[in-house]
């Protein structure tokens, strides 16, 4: 019997789906697909019993997920506002002492791009001093405290960049036919993208990254605004020696670019898995970064589909990706929906609450009305973690999907094939967010045949019924499987003071069958190697 199938297809041009909405009154609905151009390598993916072997599948074939350190499982916190603000150092430097007042457990910042601005505009590579007089004291200050950061940097040299000119003279730059940079629109100002595809500039931007950010103490990259958004024809890439129409492979640019930032980290510091995000990417973008779904907008929809994103994402191979809690863009979120958002988005591997709102930062401690809930809630995060970096082992090892919707995990269960607002976490955990407003309870249906028991209660529920769990803000609603061992750190923990003692969760069956599960322990941050153990309990 089949239940599912996957459909790949592999090119590098931009395309078009139409999933059958197609008003047609000839021929009724349709499906097709569009590629610019080139031709179409089509994979089918035959999945037997379950949707999840087609996601194995797809996964392999397209490449082996990055092993990341155990560091990029925590909160991670950002705002743009911080680094756009005249006195930069000292508002960052604000955000430590919060977190140390709220006791809000933290493991690395994402420092937006207004660290590298002159006036308004922004320039990779280039460190504004008035904002940040002392660089490597405010690095260390945030090292000392246990937090790492993740500097933006974005592969568009603008035209008034000072190195510009140096770039354009080495031909660096995707150029037009008649050898002048193809000009694009970027960051308010006109600039040109590097060009991946020459081996010079990948060697020019490794050096970049390791002398105005990783020799610093800055620990990670975060590959931004790298769409390559070329238009014209008339813009030519160096193809490695084969020049093509760079229009035709934007995403290749991407993953390209993507690659040289892995490697300049793995240069740097050979002993150390790199930790990376991009904004944008394609298929096989999870062998190199954790990603998240882009610039969203603070509304109760957006959270609700925010979930479907994630779920979307890791079926297609990418489970190392998360969402901007609170929302990016638009109005603060209140301090229900903003509560709700990070006790959906502590599940999730990529966890960082992120703004750019209108005149607003999202923050922990924003609403003083929800800041112990919240700070509750990366605790809970934080205790969750040797879970999350088991899922994430089993993710790089063995190509499993972290987030499932529920129809992939229980494909035979009618009640699961419709469409809803849980998810599960790897096999064991069921997990069902709450995103509708004013809600004090959560209706859960629970997948047949197997039974389920609430986190916070320890009650047992049969499979094949719909429960009704109440959901306070710090309560997150979750259901553990029958028949798993789940890995926590139960140590008590504070800003600055990491701590680990291990100890697992088993839901053991009613009658007769094997609990199982399994944590990966090493120092969290070594290339994988002899100092990897894997310990499995029964």
């Amino acid at each position: 019997m089949r239940t599912g199938f996957g459909l790949f297809y592999d090119t590098l041009a931009d395309c078009r789906f139409d999933m059958g909405r197609e008003l047609d009154n000839y021929h009724g609905h349709y499906r097709h697909f569009v590629a610019g151009h080139g031709d179409l390598d089509y994979y089918f993916i035959a999945s037997a019993d379950t949707p999840l072997h087609a996601v194995r599948r797809f996964t392999w074939l397209t490449g082996r997920p990055a092993w990341m350190p155990k560091w990029g499982l925590g909160y991670s916190g950002s705002t743009m506002s911080y680094t756009d603000a005249p006195d930069a150092q000292q508002r960052m430097g604000e955000f430590i002492e919060r977190c140390s007042e709220h006791d809000v457990l933290c493991d690395s910042f994402h420092l937006s791009s207004g660290y590298t601005s002159i006036g308004a505009k922004r320039y990779v590579f280039n460190w504004n001093h008035e904002k940040f007089p002392d660089i490597d004291g405010f690095v260390n200050g945030y090292l000392e405290h246990g937090v790492r950061l993740c500097a933006n940097i974005k592969p568009c040299l603008l035209q008034d960049h000072s190195a510009f000119e140096e770039a354009a003279s080495a031909g660096l730059l995707i150029e037009a036919r008649n050898g002048e940079p193809a000009w694009v629109q970027f960051w308010d100002e006109v600039g040109a993208y590097l060009d991946f595809t020459n081996p010079d500039t990948i060697d020019w931007w490794k050096s970049r990254v390791k002398e105005s950010l990783l020799k610093h103490g800055i620990a990670a990259t975060w590959n931004d605004n790298n769409e390559f958004e070329i238009w014209t024809r008339d813009a030519i890439a160096h193809g490695f020696g084969n020049a093509f129409p760079a229009h035709e492979a934007k995403v290749l640019q991407t993953q390209l670019m993507m690659r040289a930032s892995r490697d300049a980290q793995r240069e740097f510091a050979p002993h150390r898995r790199p930790f990376l995000v991009s904004r944008s990417g394609g298929v096989g973008m999870h062998r190199y970064v954790q990603t998240w779904s882009g610039d969203n907008y603070t509304s109760w929809e957006t959270l609700r589909f925010n979930l479907k994103m994630g779920l979307g994402l890791a079926m297609s191979g990418v489970s190392n990706s998360g969402h901007d809690i609170g929302g990016f863009s638009g109005p603060a979120p209140g301090p229900e929906m903003f509560a709700r958002w990070v006790a959906f988005g502590i599940f999730l591997p990529r966890f960082s609450i992120h703004s750019w709102n209108d005149g607003t930062v999202n923050e922990p401690w924003m609403y003083p009305e929800v800041t112990q809930q919240i700070a509750a809630l990366v605790k809970l995060r934080y205790r969750f973690i040797p879970y999350l970096y088991e899922l994430l082992w089993q993710s790089h090892s063995a190509y499993e999907p972290v987030l499932r919707p529920m129809f992939a995990e229980f494909p035979h269960d009618p009640r699961c094939l419709v469409d809803g607002d849980d998810m599960m976490l790897s096999s064991s955990m069921l997990v069902a967010p709450v995103v509708d407003v004013g809600q004090t309870a959560r209706e859960v249906y629970l997948p047949a045949g197997t039974r389920w028991v609430p986190y916070w209660s320890g009650e047992s529920f049969n499979g094949g019924q719909t429960v009704s769990l109440p959901a306070p803000f710090e309560q997150p609603v979750m259901l553990l499987r029958e028949g798993s061992v789940i890995a926590l750190n139960v140590a008590e923990q504070h800003f600055g003071r990491p701590a680990d003692e291990r100890a697992f969760i088993a839901v053991l069956h009613a009658s007769t069958g094997t609990a199982r599960g399994g944590s990966i322990e090493d120092d969290g941050k070594a290339k994988p190697g002899a100092r990897v153990r894997k310990a499995a309990g029964t």
